[in-house]
C-alpha cells in the first residue's frame, strides 16, 4: 500500500473519531441539560410550595388577628321638656317620652288607682295577640248582656246573637268602650272572662306591670282591679308598637259590617274628641285615647300626641266629676301637653305612621 493510501485511511479514522467524540459531547451535553431542566423544575416547584405555605401562614395569622374593638359612641341624651302635674285636676299622672320611655313629669305616679275603662287596653291588645284571624265571625251569647245591663256597663250597641267580626269587636272595645265587645272576646279566646283575666295578668308580669291585678276585662269596679298609671305607661309603650292596636287606638269615627241587628253596620265614635274643641295642642296634636269613669275610679285617660315629631303619653286618674260634668280629664291631658316646649326634645322620637287622629273611649256611668 501506497503512503497516500495509508495517509487517507489514517484521516478517515480520525475524522470519524472526531465526530464520535463530537457526538458524545453533545449528547452529554443533552443530558446535562435535560436534568439542569428537571432539577430547575423540581427547585420551583418547591419554592412555589414554600411562598404558597408561607402565604397561608400569613393569611392564617393575619385572621388570626384582633382587631381592637372602636370604643361606641354613647348617643347624647336629648334634654327633657319642662310639665308641671302639681295643678292638673286628676290625683295621680305621668308624662312619657314614647321613643325612649323618661318620665317628663309624674304626679302620684305610684299610687295604687281602679283604671276602670283604661283596663280596655289590655283586653284589646291580649285579644289580637290571640286571634290569627281578625276577620272571624264572633256569636254575642244572649246570657252575656244581662250582667251588663245590670251593672251599668257601657255597651257599644250589638244585640244578643249577633254576629260580629274580632275586628269589629276591637273597634267596640276602645271607641265606643262597649262591655259586650270585650266579653265577647274574652269567651271566644278563653272560654271565660275569669280565664281571659289569667292571661291579662299573665301579659301584665310580661310587661313589668309589678303593681297591676286585673280581675274583669270590661273595667267595672273591683276592689281587687287596680294598676297605676306608671305602670299603665308600660302598658301603652308595648301595645302601640303593634300596627291593629295603634290603628284602632287613633282612629275617629268607624262603621263596622253589617250585624242581623244593624243591617247597615254601627257607626262608632271616639268621645274623648266629642268632649274637645280641637285635638290641637301647642305644636302638635293628640292622636288617640281611651277614657274611663266609674265612680270609684274617677275620671280617668290615656292617651297619645305628638309635640313638633316627638310622641308623647299621658296617664291621668282620679279627677273629680262624672259624664256629664266637665271632661276634667281631657282638659288635664290639654294642660300637660300645651306645657311642653315643642322645640324641647325634638327629633327624638318620630310618629309611627298611622295619619288615622284619635281614638278612645270615653266611658259611659260604669267602666
Amino acid at each position: 500500500m501506497s503512503q497516500k493510501k495509508r495517509l487517507s485511511k489514517a484521516a478517515r479514522r480520525r475524522r470519524q473519531r472526531n465526530r464520535r467524540v463530537a457526538l458524545f459531547v453533545v449528547g452529554l451535553l443533552a443530558v446535562g441539560a435535560v436534568w439542569l431542566g428537571i432539577l430547575l423544575f423540581l427547585n420551583g416547584k418547591k419554592e412555589d410550595a414554600g411562598q404558597k405555605k408561607q402565604t397561608e401562614q400569613q393569611t392564617e395569622e393575619e385572621a388570626n388577628v384582633t382587631e381592637t374593638p372602636q370604643p361606641t359612641a354613647t348617643p347624647t341624651p336629648q334634654p327633657l321638656p319642662s310639665v308641671d302635674m302639681s295643678g292638673i285636676n286628676s290625683r295621680s299622672g305621668i308624662l312619657i317620652r314614647l321613643s325612649d320611655g323618661q318620665t317628663v313629669a309624674e304626679k302620684d305616679a305610684d299610687a295604687q288607682i281602679y283604671p276602670a275603662s283604661m283596663t280596655k287596653m289590655m283586653t284589646a291588645i291580649v285579644a289580637i295577640e290571640n286571634i290569627s284571624d281578625l276577620n272571624e265571625p264572633i256569636t254575642l251569647s244572649p246570657e252575656l248582656f244581662a250582667p251588663l245591663y245590670e251593672e251599668g256597663a257601657s255597651m257599644a250597641g250589638f244585640a244578643p246573637g249577633d254576629q260580629v267580626s274580632a275586628l269589629d269587636l276591637l273597634y267596640g272595645v276602645l271607641l265606643p268602650s262597649g262591655a259586650e265587645c270585650c266579653i265577647g272576646l274574652a269567651d271566644q279566646i278563653a272560654g271565660s272572662e275569669s280565664a281571659f283575666a289569667d292571661m291579662m295578668n299573665a301579659k301584665a308580669q310580661e310587661l313589668g306591670m309589678t303593681a297591676t291585678h286585673f280581675v274583669t276585662c270590661t273595667g267595672l269596679h273591683d276592689p281587687e282591679h287596680y294598676t297605676t298609671v306608671r305602670d299603665l305607661t308600660k302598658l301603652m309603650i308595648y301595645a302601640l308598637q303593634n300596627e291593629t292596636f295603634r290603628t284602632i287606638f287613633c282612629t275617629k269615627q268607624y262603621t263596622t259590617s253589617p250585624v242581623a241587628s244593624a243591617p247597615d253596620g254601627l257607626t262608632f265614635s271616639s268621645s274623648m274628641f266629642d268632649k274637645m274643641d280641637s285635638p290641637a295642642v301647642n305644636g302638635g296634636e293628640i292622636e288617640g285615647g281611651k277614657t274611663g269613669y266609674t265612680s270609684d275610679a274617677g275620671l280617668c285617660l290615656a292617651s297619645l300626641a305628638v309635640v313638633d315629631g316627638t310622641e308623647y303619653i299621658c296617664v291621668t286618674a282620679g279627677a273629680e266629676g262624672n259624664t256629664w260634668t266637665e271632661p276634667y280629664h281631657v282638659y288635664d291631658a290639654q294642660n300637660i301637653y300645651n306645657q311642653i316646649d315643642p322645640s324641647a326634645g325634638s327629633g327624638s322620637d318620630q310618629t309611627d305612621g298611622t295619619d288615622a287622629a284619635a281614638s278612645d273611649t270615653a266611658e259611659n256611668a260604669a267602666a
